[in-house]
């Protein structure tokens, strides 16, 4: 193949809103993207396939595959400098690795060798609407993973891949490099890098508000009313936190 090498830099993730979202659940922030009109925030077929229950954050780096074509999704092509091999040894640490797999079941798209490269390179974790192969060794890496998936095959037998650092889909979401993924029990979530920091500053305030709103029905306050909060209600929780709801 003979297309450019990608050249997007990875930006840093700030510390203290990586912090953040670590504690923020991605119910609450599809909930909270949605508040500000974006839907398609979730990557549909993104199942914890390996995780031990912690929340992954990250800067979204991309990788794409495209349909099979016999001459170039062959055994030979994972030593071009378009390859998979070569996107792994670009990426920085603390990325998560998100590959557009067309939602391919048919082919893995990494197995346990190219994971535990991953995880020795600090990648936080791996996100496709594909599958990966070797389901036992890519467990063994303790790489998190989100897919939809194990398949045996290798990834050649149906798809080409073509690209890093670019403009992808995954799981009907579109996403770019350094947007910012947030990945747990519930599938990934991504956040458009624009909107971070208000992103963050709503969710932690939705968050809180939540928390209060269970200490209600806890406290067998009916529904209605209550979520979503009134005028009365929203008054009371001003009262008993401080905070505006």
């Amino acid at each position: 193949m003979t297309q450019a090498l990608p050249n997007v830099p990875v930006l840093p993730l700030d510390p203290a809103i990586k912090t953040k979202l670590e504690g923020i659940t991605t119910a609450t922030l599809t909930t909270v993207l949605l508040k500000k009109g974006l839907r398609k925030v979730w990557m549909a077929g993104t199942t914890p396939f390996c995780h031990t229950g912690k929340r992954q954050v990250g800067r979204a780096f991309t990788l794409r595959f495209v349909p099979a074509r016999e001459d170039l999704a062959t055994p030979a092509s994972w030593a071009s400098p378009i390859s998979t091999r070569a996107a792994i040894e670009a990426m920085p640490d603390g990325v998560i690795a998100v590959i557009d797999a067309m939602g391919s079941r048919e082919a893995g798209v990494f197995g346990d060798i190219l994971c535990a490269r991953m995880k020795k390179r600090g990648v936080a974790a791996l996100v496709t609407d594909g599958v990966v192969r070797d389901g036992d060794g890519v467990k063994g890496t303790n790489l998190p993973v989100w897919c939809s998936g194990a398949s045996a095959p290798a990834s050649v037998a149906a798809l080409t891949f073509v690209s890093w650092q670019e403009p992808i889909g995954c799981g009907g979401v579109a996403v770019f490099p350094n947007d910012v993924i947030v990945a747990d029990g519930d599938g990934a979530v991504l956040i458009p890098q624009d909107l971070l920091e208000a992103v963050v500053e709503a969710a932690e305030a939705q968050e809180h508000l939540e928390t209060w709103l269970m200490q209600q029905v806890e406290n067998g306050i009916p529904l209605p009313g209550l979520y979503p909060p009134n005028a009365e209600n929203k008054a009371r929780y001003e009262k008993e936190t401080g905070r505006k709801a």
